[in-house]
């Protein structure tokens, strides 16, 4: 087992057993946050196996799911944003979104530091500002971004009724 793989068990083991705990024993804001986490986490620990085994074929599923990952999190968040209205999302995720960025941006650096300059360290940082901005765009709108939403639809100051 070399450095690269004990890297990723390790992210894999902490980051899938935090969002399994919070799926389990948490409310509906709180399972949500989970499902977005575990994007957060098995988009840098498939970078991190790409490098370990040698295969690139393993950042091209991570691009995908650093594609789909968030816009799961934003049809939850479309879905439920009625449910979603609680004390704990907005401060919840804002610390986890940068708890995110701050390891995806750390595994990226480190991964792109290994393969050099080419297209597999582009498509590293391609996954990685992907990864980034889809979970600054889904924390946002776990935390109050469909409120408004929902106000204006529902006849709001928004909508003349």
């Amino acid at each position: 087992m070399n450095g690269w793989l004990l890297a990723a068990t390790i992210l894999l083991g902490t980051g899938l057993t935090a969002a399994l705990w919070a799926v389990a024993t948490g409310p509906l804001p709180r399972r949500v946050l989970a499902q977005n986490l575990t994007t957060s986490v098995a988009c840098p620990a498939l970078l991190l196996l790409a490098q370990g085994y040698g295969r690139p074929s393993y950042t091209d599923v991570a691009l995908l799911l650093a594609l789909l990952g968030p816009v799961g999190t934003l049809v939850f968040a479309r879905l439920l944003a009625d449910e979603l209205h609680g004390p704990a999302s907005p401060r919840t995720a804002t610390s986890l979104t940068w708890t995110a960025v701050g390891i995806g941006v750390s595994v990226a650096a480190a991964v792109s530091a290994a393969t050099g300059p080419g297209r597999a360290m582009a498509k590293v940082l391609v996954v990685t500002a992907l990864l980034i901005a889809g979970n600054l765009v889904a924390s946002r709108a776990l935390a109050a971004g469909y409120r408004a939403v929902g106000e204006t639809r529902d006849g709001g100051a928004g909508e003349p009724r």
